[in-house]
């Protein structure tokens, strides 16, 4: 009989005055006991609209019936049968916002906690099993994967599992792209994917821009016979006020790669990174929540969230939101920078604000933020982090001949995942611009299968 209870189960957490000051995961997971209580509230609907939810399509009513049965091993399987990271999506997907959204339990009451049940799965094999994949028998035909962010490493064991001789070239010297760089340890410990992408054959090399150490035209000459660009969009955006030149101004991603992918809050860490006593971050999404929390978790005594329209409007998961509040830090909403204010040192030491109001909705549909005139104030910071959103880097663009973008500077494909230019494919933040990591995931997917299907022809 299906348990009838109208919350879910609650997930254990640090707590927030202790967790604020280190980057160890605030989420602790179920336990095998509250894992099966909870997925006792799926009614394993005969139509499940929560698969349709899910842009990678796992068959969420199958492997929450292997929890509640307490076959925690088998339901690995069904998910990783057509999602390669659940170790991830179980952590950062949105799914209020895509499965659990169309969860019907949700209608009186909340949703069941598919996230937290994938996340729960994919621990308890990591912990208890952790076999690598079986490398496929390869057909010999080489196919190039450009980056290793979720849409690369969906993309490249879609196809080894194929037999296709994958290679996956990242540019920095650390797989995984802004699964590395960009996510915190505590929102996103970094679990080795990339060990099981070898373990299914696929070549992964680091140091390697592409347009620049090898264009793509050079690796069609080196016999790969389809490209597949998950490059993400790592370019960061500006206000263009004055005083961002002042030192003391850091985009998010400089931040969050100091952070994270160099280990800056380590004491044995040699990455050099401003030691705050007040921050603002510019901006209202999940990349503006984890600059702040960090921040706070690098001894900021002070951490403020400035952005132009209200709370309501925030695009940063609702989660992130309560998470960031409980650690202290501070929301200063329907608020704009103006100015950024400097000492005779050429350092931020304040950052000029105005107040704004909504107005009338502009073309995404969202009110229109306006000034309040003679509203200005200063807030006294040290620290400004721009979180602005992220375009993709010209440099492949630039470098490959026929390959064409749009006025954002994203790549434009077919409904095929191709590019302009035959045999190049593309997903993720290199073609949509900053999005999330589950999305990502499911262009890889798409991409594989589109790759699959040219090369087959």
């Amino acid at each position: 009989m299906a348990n009838m209870t109208l919350t879910k189960t609650p997930m254990p957490e640090q707590d927030p005055q202790v967790r604020a000051h280190n980057f160890k995961e605030v989420t602790l997971g179920y336990t095998a006991e509250m894992a099966i209580e909870e997925a006792g509230r799926c009614l394993n609907c005969r139509n499940p609209k929560c698969v349709e939810g899910c842009p990678v399509n796992v068959r969420i009513p199958e492997f929450i019936t292997k929890v509640r049965e307490g076959d925690f091993k088998a339901a690995y399987e069904v998910i990783t049968s057509t999602n390669a990271l659940p170790a991830l999506s179980g952590r950062v997907c949105p799914q209020e916002t895509q499965c659990e959204s169309k969860c019907v339990r949700g209608i009186k009451g909340e949703s069941v906690a598919i996230g937290r049940l994938e996340r729960f799965v994919a621990d308890w094999y990591r912990e208890n099993v952790n076999a690598m994949p079986e490398k496929a028998v390869s057909n010999g035909i080489k196919v190039a994967v450009v980056g290793s962010g979720p849409a690369g490493l969906t993309c490249a064991s879609d196809l080894a599992k194929k037999g296709y001789q994958v290679s996956v070239f990242e540019a920095l010297h650390t797989a995984g792209g802004v699964l590395v760089y960009g996510i915190p340890e505590f929102r996103l410990p970094k679990a080795n994917e990339v060990r099981k992408l070898e373990a299914q054959g696929v070549e992964v090399m680091t140091n390697m821009v592409i347009g620049r150490v090898l264009t793509i035209d050079e690796l069609f000459e080196m016999g790969y016979k389809a490209v597949f660009v998950g490059s993400g969009a790592g370019l960061p955006m500006f206000m263009n006020i004055p005083g961002e030149s002042l030192k003391g101004v850091l985009s998010a991603n400089e931040y969050l790669t100091r952070t994270n992918l160099m280990k800056a809050y380590e004491e044995s860490s040699d990455t050099p990174i401003i030691k705050s006593k007040a921050v603002a971050v510019v901006g209202g999404g999940n990349v503006a929540m984890d600059g702040a929390r960090c921040a706070m978790r690098l001894g900021a005594d002070h951490v403020y969230i400035v952005y132009r329209r209200g709370e309501a409007e925030m695009p940063a998961r609702k989660e992130e939101q309560h998470h960031a509040k409980e650690e202290g830090i501070e929301f200063k909403t329907l608020c704009n920078p103006i100015e950024i204010l400097g000492d005779e040192n050429g350092r931020v030491c304040g950052m000029k604000c105005i107040r704004m109001e909504l107005g009338e909705p502009d073309a995404s549909g969202r009110r229109r933020p306006v000034e309040v005139p003679g509203s200005e104030f200063v807030l006294d910071v040290d620290t400004v982090i721009m979180a602005l959103g992220t375009s993709p880097n010209p440099l492949i663009r630039s470098t490959t001949p026929g390959l064409e973008t749009n006025k954002k500077g994203c790549l434009i494909v077919n409904e095929d995942e191709m590019t302009t230019r035959e045999g190049v494919f593309a997903g993720g933040d290199a073609v949509t611009g900053a999005a999330t990591v589950i999305l990502a995931m499911g262009a890889g997917k798409k991409g594989a299968a589109a790759i699959d299907a040219y090369l087959q022809k």
